[in-house]
């Protein structure tokens, strides 16, 4: 029995997926001389190579809450946070701003306050910044699903300081704590951070 005849799509689906494959292969793939490039373990920035870390679950796409994933794409640097007590900041061009010990990030996609700062302790599930192990010590904040927030799209997605043998994060990029603050140093607010898969 042969297969019923299909309907060819139309014309303004076919230019909708084309420009929906061109936006993601841009966002992913384009890149000025002034951003961070993030592909292969290495962060490149101008003539710097940097070793660093990403998620767990690779780069991905179409990142999910929860999937250990690093976001594909071109993101800005949003700000800066970092702990007074154990890092001395050099002069940058981000709005910088100190961390408190109850300090934290939402990570409940159902919250209202989804992917945004909040102060802990927090009714609905939230991430401290404020950590022992030193990995938070510096952030920067990169915009991914900030504007606007999307629930489930993943959330607290930073660049901060590596562990000292660059295992995986969950879903950040992360640097040697000499080499973010080099980068910070250098970056400016039109410098993005651009991961490749």
């Amino acid at each position: 029995m042969s297969a019923p005849p299909q309907t060819p799509p139309t014309r303004r689906a076919v230019l909708a997926a084309s420009a929906g494959l061109v936006l993601a292969a841009t966002s992913e793939a384009f890149a000025s001389p002034a951003d961070l490039i993030i592909a292969n373990g290495v962060a490149r920035f101008g003539r710097s190579r940097y070793k660093c870390a990403v998620g767990y679950g690779g780069i991905r796409a179409d990142k999910k809450e929860g999937d250990g994933a690093t976001p594909a794409g071109s993101w800005p640097i949003r700000h800066v946070l970092f702990r007074p007590d154990r890092v001395r900041i050099p002069k940058m061009k981000f709005d910088v701003r100190d961390l408190k010990p109850n300090d934290g990030w939402c990570d409940a996609p159902s919250d209202l306050n989804y992917n945004r700062p909040v102060q802990l302790p927090y009714a609905a599930s939230a991430e401290a910044l404020w950590r022992k192990d030193g990995i938070y010590d510096v952030i920067a904040v990169l915009g991914y699903n900030d504007d606007p927030v999307v629930p489930g799209r993943g959330s607290a997605i930073f660049l901060h300081i590596a562990r000292a043998n660059y295992s995986p994060t969950v879903g950040c990029v992360a640097l040697a704590r000499e080499n973010l603050l080099v980068f910070l140093s250098k970056a400016t607010p039109a410098t993005r951070v651009v991961i490749r898969r």
